[in-house]
């Protein structure tokens, strides 16, 4: 393993477990959620250079397009937590109180 594919795995791993760990905050939460795309992003878009296979190029793009779209939806999750609650706080987000 090299030096550069450890990195990506190390970050990747350290966003997991901010996301683990780190639960007070949605925004906290999404941040965790972005950092680990774009390690899985970087790593999807060296991975055909390295192997030098053109086919696998459309893959990196694709992806960004679904992370574009959960960033959005998180977003849009946490405006409207935000306006109803009143806060980002997790521990306010109980699916079980009606």
């Amino acid at each position: 393993m090299t030096l550069l594919h450890l990195n990506f795995y190390l970050a990747f791993m350290l966003s997991s477990l901010g996301l683990a760990f780190h639960r007070t905050h949605l925004i906290s939460a999404l941040l965790c959620l972005e950092s680990m795309m774009l390690a899985m992003y970087i790593s999807m878009a060296l991975w055909p250079v390295e192997n030098q296979s053109p086919t696998l190029t459309l893959t990196p793009i694709i992806m960004l397009a679904f992370s574009a779209c959960e960033a959005s939806t998180g977003l849009a999750v946490l405006v409207a937590s935000t306006r109803t609650h009143g806060s980002d706080h997790l521990h306010n987000l109980n699916l079980l109180q009606c």
